[in-house]
């Protein structure tokens, strides 16, 4: 079912949105948060969509928020609020709620989105593109326990990258580090294998200006305290890591963007599933979890400030990371990662 709404309230909203309950015959929508959506008329489509896949995994109620900035001086002084409902099969296992906002409204989303949170639940915020640099300062982000961005989407992601490290706090996250998740639990299970050998160096390969790429070298860097080397390949996204112990070299190879070779010293290598995953499916993983991710935030604010800076010769013992991908360990002290000259192009989409 869908409604519109126009020239609206966020109380006649409500209104509409129990009357379309009862309408569909289920008064009652065991929904476990709220995600609101701050994006453009542009992104919406695809963004609504990857919610309402994730909504499967997690029923949520979906808010929208679209700024519609005219460019009229005297249209930008009006403010109007325009609103569609949907409930039931037009809304995934949720409602969804699509609020465009208009004129002088558009400065204050927050207090038309306050009214339409769920009670007693918790609330994420995601901006699928053109996100804020301070994010718990948005007063939109300020609403929300968990706050998802994505910096492969933003122009210069790199420099996006250190903005998300100056104004990071708890409950920031970023899809660009989602995507390396299978990378992660891959290497941390391949070093528990060898944990009699440390590592002494690392190099992460990947397209040139791709964050995910970046976060790995800095996660390997934080929690091995070995130098990490980043070297440039043609893609699709990131393509391998190689770490170095004196036994030999443990390989994590995806040439193909689906299926990577795995190969470690006195062991036969082995074919692993490594698919690069669509939004929805990185969606629904962060919202599984809705406390703050330190071992991001570790990996995050070790790497920004030493991404440039020229890697000293291996320790003579480094300690192995052989804690899960996911560990909440605290960081330590650890070598800067090193990286080449940058392409002067960007390569494909992660």
């Amino acid at each position: 079912m869908k409604i519109d709404l126009t020239e609206t309230t966020s109380s006649k909203i409500n209104a509409a949105l129990v009357q379309a309950r009862r309408d569909i015959g289920t008064p009652a929508i065991g929904m476990v948060l709220t995600l609101v959506i701050v994006t453009d008329e542009e992104n919406a489509y695809d963004a609504l969509k990857s919610a309402n896949d994730a909504s499967h995994e997690h029923p949520s109620r979906i808010v929208v928020v679209v700024k519609r900035v005219s460019r009229s001086p005297r249209s930008r002084r009006e403010a109007r609020l325009d609103a569609e409902i949907r409930v039931g099969a037009d809304s995934g296992t949720g409602e969804t709620v699509v609020l465009r906002l208009h004129g002088e409204l558009v400065d204050h989303a927050q207090s038309v989105v306050l009214p339409l949170l769920l009670p007693d639940a918790p609330v994420v915020v995601w901006w699928p593109e053109g996100a804020p640099a301070d994010l718990a300062g948005d007063p939109l982000g300020a609403l929300g326990q968990r706050r998802i961005t994505d910096t492969y989407s933003s122009e210069h992601p790199i420099d996006a990258l250190g903005a998300r490290a100056e104004a990071y706090a708890p409950g920031d996250t970023d899809l660009s580090w989602t995507r390396i998740t299978p990378w992660r639990s891959m290497l941390a299970a391949a070093l528990d294998q060898v944990t009699l050998s440390p590592v002494v160096s690392a190099t992460v390969e990947g397209e040139d200006e791709n964050p995910s790429c970046e976060l790995l070298a800095m996660w390997l860097a934080d929690r091995l305290g070995a130098p990490v080397n980043r070297t440039l390949s043609g893609g699709p996204g990131l393509t391998a890591v190689r770490m170095e112990t004196k036994d030999g070299a443990i390989v994590l190879d995806r040439a193909d963007g689906s299926l990577a070779t795995l190969s470690m010293p006195g062991q036969p290598d082995r074919a692993v599933a490594l698919k690069r995953r669509d939004t929805a499916e990185l969606l629904a993983e962060e919202l599984r979890r809705l406390d703050p991710d330190n071992t991001y935030e570790a990996s995050l604010k070790f790497g920004v400030s030493r991404l440039s800076a020229e890697a000293p010769a291996a320790p003579a013992e480094a300690a192995p990371a052989t804690e899960a991908a996911d560990a909440e360990a605290p960081a330590t002290e650890a070598k800067p990662a090193a990286k080449p000259a940058r392409a002067s192009k960007r390569a494909s989409a992660k």
